[in-house]
């Protein structure tokens, strides 16, 4: 048989079997699902240890001049809001009246 025959029968037999739901007694939480969502809490708990970890490492790097410091991005300051009292410094040269 011609894969390309074969698709939709296949189909056919995967929607006609979709329309059947289980019982609800047929369907309940089990302590191995509860057990995958914990251990999949904890691997990301680890991943994200492991993460803080090689970023410190970076840093201890870069501090010891491991890296090349033209390769250094430029330590930008964040602007600090100094509400609404603080007015941009008047120019001299410009005349309003």
């Amino acid at each position: 048989m011609h894969v390309l025959t074969a698709v939709p029968q296949v189909l056919a037999l995967v929607v006609a079997h979709a329309d059947q739901a289980p019982k609800p007694e047929d369907v309940k939480a089990g302590w191995l699902a509860f057990g995958i969502f914990i251990a999949l809490i904890l691997a990301v708990a680890f991943l994200g240890w492991s993460l803080v970890k090689q970023l410190r490492k970076v840093d201890a790097a870069e501090d010891a001049g491991l890296y090349d410091p033209s390769d250094r991005k430029p330590v930008r300051q964040l602007p600090v809001d100094q509400g609404p009292s603080a007015a941009p410094p008047a120019d001299p040269e410009r005349d309003d009246a």
